[in-house]
């Protein structure tokens, strides 16, 4: 996808969900038509048809190709975009996120690794481990691997890139959907090096596969926070559901 086409959808998408903020259609109500918004905006309605996933990905709109989107709430308290990533999270709270790489390279894909990215016998995964700070403190350990295509991608990308997520997805790879699993975990050696805690201390754990809007996997991610940094709260009803992370002692 060309960067100008990328840059065109999240447009579309960025000025849609401010006006879906702003409640201007209502709950329940519709958006504009595909065709009068590709006028309006002067845009393809392929590229509509991309704004709108990023709707539905962040859980504003629900709408199938070819019908009008029918607004399902108004922007909850974290984006998609913002639980995915977590140098977008940091920034919404005020914090300063940071990164440093511990290691990246090629390996075979274990057994857990092929299963979430749907590899088969023998593939290659590119794993990448990052240590993660707030403001200059240590708080997360990341552990991400990536089929073949997507760690090409991610080799490339600058020393310095403090977020995969938005570098990747200036590549053209859209984040379409998650799935999160949160739970306690022990630190490990390499754990309690990097964040200063003790080995058999107990971290608070967020699996994470995310896949494209073809429900292709994108990678398969372990990330580990000193629990006293963060906190995950889930929110569901009869419309819609959503998790949050917010720093542990926001009450």
């Amino acid at each position: 996808m060309a960067a100008k086409d990328q840059a065109l959808y999240r447009r579309v998408a960025a000025d849609l969900g401010r006006e879906i903020g702003e409640g201007r259609y209502g709950s329940g109500g519709r958006l504009p038509a595909e065709g009068e918004l590709a006028e309006r905006y002067g845009v393809s309605r392929g590229t509509v048809r991309q704004a709108m996933a990023v709707l539905r990905a962040e859980g504003l709109v629900a709408s199938r190709r070819g019908t009008r989107g029918v607004v399902i709430g108004t922007p909850r308290p974290q984006s998609f975009g913002e639980l995915l990533s977590f140098t977008r999270w940091a920034r919404s709270t005020g914090e300063e996120p940071g990164g440093r790489i511990i290691a990246a390279q090629t390996h075979p894909a274990d057994a857990t690794e092929r299963e979430r990215l749907r590899l088969p016998e023998g593939a290659e995964v590119y794993r990448v481990r990052r240590l993660r700070t707030l403001s200059g403190r240590p708080v997360m350990v990341e552990r991400t691997a990536y089929p073949p295509a997507v760690g090409e991608l991610v080799a490339e990308l600058p020393a310095d890139t403090v977020s995969y997520t938005v570098g990747l997805e200036e590549r053209g790879l859209l984040f379409a959907d998650a799935q999160h699993t949160v739970d306690l975990c022990r630190a490990d050696a390499e754990d309690a090096r990097l964040l200063g805690c003790r080995p058999g201390d107990p971290l608070l754990r967020e699996r994470r596969c995310s896949t494209d809007p073809a429900g292709t996997p994108i990678e398969w991610s372990d990330d580990r926070y000193l629990p006293e940094t963060v906190a995950f709260t889930a929110h569901s009803s009869a419309a819609t559901g959503s998790l949050a992370r917010r720093p542990a002692d926001d009450t």
